[in-house]
């Protein structure tokens, strides 16, 4: 159990590091190059990862590592970099809240890993909860926005699925790193084609992709692959609701966002919806199942009466 907790907060570094990346590209990042983001972030993080690593693919993982890197990596930043700009926060948070019941459903179609009661329950809790948090006002939907911010929601499901399927055999921080430098070439020629000139960057637009590709891209996916190695589809995918109360807890402390009583209850939700779908969880609900069943059990037994007989007495 010891084991699978350290497991849990070492996979939960990730949606930490996700829920400020929203607020980091949406503040410092230039707008109207999500081709150009997408790249900047995930070749820089891959090649220090392959730098640490100094394990190149063989056989098959050439083109796994296309695919991982195309689904995970480099379609994914493009749309989440569009969706941050075109969709406000909550909005965009709120869609990609949906992953953990996409990645419980394909991991179940893809690898057979069947959803259980409590990680479902904990998905729709979870979802329940980051509407009741984010969802607090009247905002004007871009159409475009909602639509990246769904197909990434589902790309990336479908991609951690077939890493989590294809990985068991290789090093974690050297497919991560084939998958981010994969990902980062593919979308570097529709930058060049549509987007002209790289974007002028300053001071804090360097600064802000600095800490964009070392923490929330290397350091970040290096610890979620590495929780989708030991933990569950399901249990992975919901300690991924942790990105929008990182990204509404951020809100309060750095923007000075008020944090009202409607986004309290939505953030408990979403903390119960996380524990929920943990094996820690199941271990312990099959442990009180086991204890009522033993407790049934010695309740229904009937006490046996030794009969005595009396000294000298013998039976007829």
């Amino acid at each position: 159990m010891e084991a699978t907790l350290r497991w849990t907060l070492l996979t939960a570094v990730a949606p930490v590091a996700w829920g400020t990346n929203y607020f980091v590209t949406h503040e410092y990042l230039p707008t109207g190059h999500p081709f150009y983001g997408a790249a900047i972030r995930a070749l820089p993080a891959g090649v220090l990862l392959l730098v640490l690593r100094r394990q190149l693919p063989r056989g098959s993982w050439w083109w796994k590592s296309l695919v991982l890197g195309t689904l995970n990596m480099g379609s994914f930043f493009a749309l989440v970099y569009l969706a941050a700009q075109l969709l406000p926060t909550s909005i965009a948070a709120t869609i990609m809240a949906g992953s953990p019941v996409a990645l419980m459903l394909l991991a179940w179609a893809v690898i057979a890993e069947r959803p259980r009661v409590l990680p479902l329950l904990g998905g729709g809790i979870g979802v329940a909860g980051v509407c009741l948090m984010l969802l607090t006002g009247t905002v004007t939907l871009n159409a475009l926005g909602l639509l990246a911010s769904v197909t990434a929601m589902v790309t990336s499901s479908f991609g951690y699925v077939l890493a989590k399927r294809w990985s068991a055999e290789v090093d974690v921080l050297a497919s991560t790193s084939w998958q981010l430098i994969a990902g980062g070439l593919v979308v570097l020629p529709p930058a060049l084609l549509y987007e002209g000139a790289p974007p002028h960057l300053d001071g804090r637009a360097i600064l802000a992709f600095a800490y964009v590709t070392v923490v929330a891209t290397a350091v970040a996916f290096a610890a979620w692959f590495t929780g989708l190695r030991r933990l569950p589809a399901a249990a992975v995918g919901l300690v991924g609701l942790l990105n929008p109360v990182t990204g509404v807890l951020l809100g309060t402390l750095v923007a000075q966002e008020p944090l009202t009583a409607q986004q309290i209850c939505g953030l408990v939700l979403v903390l119960l919806g996380i524990v929920l779908g943990q094996p820690v969880a199941a271990t312990a609900a099959a442990r009180i199942r086991s204890r009522s069943t033993g407790a049934d059990s010695h309740r229904c037994r009937k006490p046996v009466v030794d009969r005595v007989i009396p000294k000298g007495s013998c039976d007829p």
